[in-house]
């Protein structure tokens, strides 16, 4: 049987002699971001280029990727305009290089800051797709209403529009949630995130089911109240609060 000759499939003691080893991993990462991320709605050619400049950490001109990643210029060039244009890698001036002459030329960088780009993937997703689907279901709904209003007595008409409502409210709630994250600077993205990785899972779960518990009009009223204290007036809260669960529960 043939030896596969995909970078993502290829074991690291098979790989081509003809780039050295961080580099052949460096290109094996590339495509392996390319496959995922086109299971996070990224084009492949797009995700492959933001994986090596990724994995590259310095400016990199149009021939360097897509030689490196063994694309046309065309294919190169489409991925790198929409890269930009996704906020995910920046254009540069080209470093100079060695025995060149003339002014410096266009050269491409990741943008360094994780969070900064995640979240501009997340955006870019809600707003190519999320909001896209959102609308159509509200416009599904709206023409499932108005038919079972001119039909009174069609059950399955009935039936659909109170679907497509329950249907419309869920991917509402959850595009809501993800349109949360880009309105979060990189900075705040990470403390949140680094809390819950600090946080227990069974804590946190316990959490979430003792806020179901509580009915909505005590715990929204709540949450909006502390929201508004400042930093100081948080940590005062946050001790006294402590103080009482523990007196509390025991």
């Amino acid at each position: 049987m043939d030896r596969p000759t995909d970078p993502v499939l290829t074991p690291p003691g098979d790989r081509a002699p003809e780039v050295g080893q961080a580099e052949a991993i460096r290109r094996a990462f590339a495509h392996a971001w390319g496959e995922m991320g086109a299971s996070w709605g990224v084009p492949p050619a797009l995700a492959r280029v933001h994986g090596y400049l990724l994995a590259r950490r310095q400016p990199l001109t149009e021939r360097e990727i897509r030689e490196a990643l063994g694309l046309s210029h065309r294919a190169a060039s489409l991925a790198l305009d929409e890269s930009e244009a996704w906020g995910l890698i920046e254009r540069v001036p080209e470093p100079r290089r060695t025995g060149r002459r003339g002014p410096a030329g266009a050269a491409y960088a990741a943008v360094g800051d994780h969070w900064q780009w995640f979240g501009r993937v997340v955006a870019q997703r809600k707003l190519r797709e999320g909001d896209p689907i959102v609308a159509f279901l509200a416009g599904s709904h709206a023409e499932a209403e108005q038919a079972a209003a001119s039909h009174p007595g069609d059950a399955e008409l009935a039936d659909l529009r109170d679907w497509l409502g329950s249907f419309l409210h869920f991917v509402r709630l959850f595009d809501r949630a993800v349109g949360l994250v880009p309105g979060l600077e990189p900075r705040q993205l990470e403390r949140g995130l680094s809390l819950l990785e600090r946080v227990p899972d069974q804590t946190f779960l316990r959490l979430v089911r003792l806020l179901v518990a509580i009915p909505d009009k005590e715990v929204v009223p709540l949450l909006d109240a502390i929201s508004r204290l400042s930093p100081t007036a948080a940590r005062r809260v946050t001790g006294m609060v402590a103080q009482l669960v523990r007196t509390a529960s025991r």
